[in-house]
């Protein structure tokens, strides 16, 4: 669903600092070669990805969920100098390629790729993150918002994607639309949590923002 019409979209892109030309490589090889593309950031996601780890400089990010790599790209230009990204993809077959375009953007000595599943990764970082992105399987999003909250620095970032779940989230979800009451569940879980502040960005699928008191 998109919550804007397709022109507004479109101007909004036309007048957004363009990616740079790894990540334009990256999503136009995505589009051609990968299963499901829909799912990249893309060009605005990414874009506020970007500014907001350039606004907070985070010595440590946590991305849980890779695909292919282009938000992790994003959020890895904030970076402190001797900063460092952590992210997470269940897809062993996707590692190759996003290992080729942390290489191409010369970030392959700043970024760290974890293969397997969140819920058993995480718990063996031994950090505590500026910003933790989460954009993974959405049955599991309570549980690694469970994870997150104790990985997170005071005044730190949490953002999630697709909390808007394609409009999906205003309607009353049948027993075996396991995603949409997680998303749900997640959301009101999240507004009656006194540990952070929030806000839902209807940008793109929706993102949640949390920041952490």
């Amino acid at each position: 669903m998109n919550f804007l019409n397709k022109d507004i979209l479109n101007y909004a892109k036309q007048f957004t600092s363009k990616p740079n030309q790894v990540l334009q490589d990256l999503e136009r090889e995505t589009q051609y070669k990968i299963l499901m593309p829909r799912m990249l950031s893309g060009h605005l996601m990414g874009s506020m990805l970007q500014f907001l780890s350039d606004i907070k400089k985070p010595k440590y990010i946590l991305e849980i969920g890779t695909y292919t790599g282009y938000s992790a790209i994003c959020l890895a230009q904030g970076l402190q100098k001797d900063g460092h990204l952590h992210t997470i993809e269940i897809n062993e077959e996707l590692k190759d390629f996003s290992s080729k375009y942390f290489k191409k953007a010369a970030l392959d000595n700043k970024i760290t790729l974890h293969i397997g599943h969140a819920l058993n990764i995480i718990p063996k970082i031994n950090l505590l993150f500026d910003i933790i992105f989460i954009d993974a399987d959405k049955k599991n999003y309570s549980n690694y918002y469970k994870l997150a909250i104790p990985k997170l620095n005071k005044g730190g970032l949490l953002l999630i994607d697709n909390v808007l779940w394609s409009g999906k989230v205003l309607t009353e979800p049948k027993d075996h639309d396991l995603e949409t009451i997680e998303i749900k569940k997640l959301n009101q879980k999240i507004m009656n949590d006194s540990r952070v502040e929030n806000m839902i960005l209807p940008l793109r699928d929706g993102l949640m923002i949390c920041k952490l008191l």
